[in-house]
């Protein structure tokens, strides 16, 4: 063989070698499914986070407005039987969740004759009752003297699961205004 030919032989070698290696679609899949991972990934979790923190705002709901159902079909309520009845079986809408992380307070606010309305007496589940004589801002629409409502609120510590996002806890929370049902007012007795 001439050197000549040889010289070729040896540069035809490492263009065919290259030309091998850029035409080989071995390995494509992995680097594609490589590049795609993270982003199915972010999906799936801020998907998963995403409902989780709906579903428990649809609780909190849920709990403001069962509480101020139950409360308004009362004349009359004890506050160490049926209260305490009434704020522990709303906390189990929030299961599976913890209802450790619910607060419920529910209130009769009385409105006088000028329009001003107070809180008249308070309970809660988890948390801190309003204070007698507190001044509530009711909705216009509800805004009617000498009549009586009750308020019902909900507030959830709600953490996400994964929290990959480092966003922490979030405090969801929902309120309703009710007016009794069976009389103007309802009295709360020991």
């Amino acid at each position: 063989m001439s050197p000549i030919r040889k010289i070729i032989c040896l540069i035809k070698k490492p263009a065919s070698r290259l030309t091998s290696i850029i035409t080989n679609n071995t390995g494509v899949s992995a680097i594609e499914f490589a590049l795609i991972a993270p982003f199915l990934l972010l999906l799936l979790f801020g998907g998963t986070e995403l409902l989780q923190g709906i579903l428990i705002s649809r609780q909190v709901t849920l709990a403001a407005t069962t509480v101020a159902n139950i409360v308004t079909q009362y004349t009359s309520i004890s506050s160490s039987n049926q209260m305490p009845d009434v704020l522990d079986a709303s906390a189990q809408i929030f299961a599976p969740n913890p209802s450790s992380n619910a607060t419920i307070v529910v209130s009769l606010v009385t409105i006088d004759g000028s329009g001003k309305a107070a809180v008249t007496w308070s309970q809660t589940l988890n948390g801190t009752a309003r204070a007698t004589g507190q001044s509530i801002t009711v909705p216009a629409s509800l805004d009617i003297p000498n009549t009586a409502l009750i308020y019902s609120e909900a507030t959830y510590a709600y953490t996400p699961i994964f929290d990959f996002m480092h966003l922490g806890t979030f405090n969801m929370y929902d309120s309703i205004f009710m007016g009794p049902r069976e009389a103007t007012t309802i009295n709360l007795t020991p």
